[in-house]
């Protein structure tokens, strides 16, 4: 069969692709060995454990009481409750990663936004 010349390039370019796959395959297994032999070495340098996480009695709470007034939702359009929802969930998050974790409340929670969160995230309500 007449092949074109872009067919024939398309052709050669995909063996090349499959004959390739398996040195690919190959080249991101070394690398993934060698990051993991670095986090290694890394973590053998420091005998602390892992940087990202902290042990918790390194937490010294803090006397300050964040409060977030939810009332206003039936006044927000669909899209800025979700908005909403996205900056409590980060606030909380953010608090419990941080040294000295603020009082975190919510009050006058309920109509879109407790809606809202209970269809994207039930786990919001094992929330402290």
């Amino acid at each position: 069969e007449l092949l074109s010349k872009r067919q024939r390039k398309k052709l050669l370019k995909q063996k090349q692709w499959e004959e390739q796959k398996d040195l690919r395959r190959q080249k991101r297994k070394e690398k993934r060995q060698k990051r993991k032999q670095e986090r290694q070495s890394k973590l053998d340098s420091n005998n602390e454990g892992n940087d990202r996480k902290r042990v918790r009695r390194e937490v010294v709470p803090s006397t300050l009481r964040l409060i977030v007034d939810c009332s206003f939702d039936d006044l927000m359009v669909l899209k800025d409750v979700k908005k909403l929802h996205k900056q409590i969930q980060r606030c909380y998050a953010e608090n419990r990663k941080a040294f000295h974790p603020v009082q975190f409340y919510l009050t006058s929670h309920g109509g879109q936004l407790k809606s809202n969160m209970n269809e994207s995230n039930k786990g919001w309500v094992n929330w402290k």
